[in-house]
């Protein structure tokens, strides 16, 4: 099977310039809107008049006639039809299940006044969710991780990791769904949400898009700038995306944000007992993963550990978590219920994971050289103590076939409509790669810094001053004139 979707990837290479153009490929579905899935927002309630439907799309764009694939579409209509200006379409990230984020986003306070100008609009990507679904058969040993690598304490772990890798790109290939692996790519899920505009009768999106999503507004932007009404990207990816320099990258975030999870924890040594300043966290964190490396607790060894204080550092409401967790492994006890289920809702599944795994590897090119990765892990090891022997370690990417089509190329050419919000110290979009987005597209944008820690920026950080620019480009069109910098007591500097 290998074989021949590496033939049919090279054959779709040399065609990369047939791909139509969105006037060629307009779709002419009739919507029919019900209601939604139950399981499209988990754990927040859908907001009263949230409907659902399917979208036909092209599995292939250079065959906008061909086969077709499903594309899960939710939409919460404004109430307002006099004020409604169109349609903002959203994206939590990940790549991830993407149908009730205008839930999540109304359950954040979306303002009123967004919510009346615009009909939000969520969707699942190709490959995820509620739309045709990704599978690569993916055993619970194989789910641990995600789709973050595990801490690697030498070479012979990446060696190990690259073997498990390797048959996990295997097993993309060789499942039932292996023949739609060459056409989940975030090209192509830009096409898709470009065939929901044709869909719904609009000449042009709005855009709200945050982590993976912020790379997904900047590919849509590239390939249809004249289709790009008001576009906000927050907490950027880099301008390749979900690529090698990204996963590195993680080792940065975690460094930046730490310092703020043992300002928390060490404040709270009564409750937690961990260390009575900063730095006394801080070794606590190191002889805790290397006791966990030599002796774990359950199935929780010092990689798993690493992992969880990554995960667990993207937010406020998160730490308490995270430090229980702490607390009860330096006891030698696994997690208490609650922090079990906390734990057991960071790992993946089989399907997101795929889906997950097809976009990003067809989406950018990643070194096939073992040895490129072992270096790298070496050197990030010492540079990023925290994480980088995981941010650095080896991905099913490397074994995968080449693209069908190059990475699109984020650059400046279009109209100057692109905000972009970002915490300082983000663990999983790190600051340094927010500007690698804003150099890359230029004029196009302007940029707002909070300084905050924690991934996730409007409505999420509660930073008004950086809420503020937001809420006002997607209502009036104005930005701010220029990049500033938002304290962390919410005043521009």
């Amino acid at each position: 099977m290998r074989k021949t979707l590496s033939l049919a990837v090279a054959a779709a290479t040399m065609a990369t310039a047939l791909i139509p153009s969105a006037s060629q490929a307009e779709t002419s579905n009739d919507l029919t809107w019900e209601a939604c899935p139950a399981d499209a927002s988990p754990g927040i309630p859908l907001p009263a008049g949230m409907q659902c439907t399917t979208l036909k799309v092209p599995l292939d764009y250079r065959d906008p006639n061909g086969a077709k694939i499903d594309v899960a579409v939710s939409r919460l209509a404004s109430k307002k039809p006099a004020q409604r200006r169109g349609i903002l379409i959203t994206n939590p990230g990940g790549p991830a299940a993407g149908l009730g984020y205008p839930a999540t986003l109304v359950a954040a306070k979306l303002p009123q006044s967004v919510l009346d100008q615009y009909d939000v609009i969520g969707f699942d990507p190709r490959g995820i969710g509620h739309s045709t679904p990704m599978t690569c058969d993916l055993t619970p040993e194989q789910q641990l991780y995600g789709n973050i690598p595990p801490y690697a304490n030498n070479a012979a772990d990446v060696a190990k990791r690259a073997a498990e890798v390797q048959q996990i790109a295997k097993q993309c290939a060789a499942s039932k769904t292996g023949p739609l692996l060459p056409h989940m790519s975030v090209a192509n899920t830009a096409r898709d949400m470009d065939q929901i505009r044709s869909a719904l009768g609009e000449a042009k999106i709005s855009y709200l898009g945050a982590s993976w999503g912020t790379h997904l507004g900047a590919v849509y932007t590239t390939l249809f700038p004249a289709r790009s009404d008001r576009i906000v990207l927050d907490s950027n990816l880099g301008p390749g995306g979900w690529d090698y320099p990204s996963d590195r990258l993680f080792s940065q975030g975690v460094e930046d944000r730490f310092p703020d999870v043992a300002a928390y924890i060490a404040a709270n040594f009564r409750e937690y007992g961990l260390g009575r300043t900063p730095a006394q966290v801080t070794a606590k964190f190191h002889e805790l993963a290397a006791r966990l490396d030599k002796k774990p607790v359950a199935e929780f060894d010092g990689r798993l550990f690493r992992l969880l204080t990554f995960a667990y550092s993207y937010g406020a409401t998160q730490l308490p978590v995270l430090a229980g967790l702490w607390k009860s492994l330096d006891a030698g006890q696994p997690p208490a219920p609650p922090e079990a289920a906390a734990v057991k809702a960071a790992v993946g599944a089989d399907q997101v994971i795929s889906g997950r795994y097809a976009i990003i590897c067809n989406s950018s090119r990643w070194p096939t050289s073992v040895k490129t990765y072992q270096t790298a892990v070496a050197i990030d090891r010492i540079r990023f103590p925290l994480f980088g022997a995981a941010g650095a370690n080896i991905q099913p990417c490397a074994y995968w076939p080449n693209p069908t089509e190059p990475p699109v190329r984020i650059t400046d050419n279009g109209p100057a409509n692109v905000l972009m919000v970002q915490n300082l110290r983000d663990p999983a979009t790190p600051l340094a790669g927010a500007r690698q987005l804003r150099r890359a597209l230029g004029d196009r944008a302007v940029m707002v810094t909070a300084d905050e820690g924690g991934h996730g920026v409007y409505l999420f950080g509660k930073n008004q001053c950086a809420n503020y620019p937001v809420t006002t480009f997607l209502t009036t069109g104005i930005r701010p004139a220029h990049d500033y910098a938002c304290s962390a007591a919410a005043a521009p500097r």
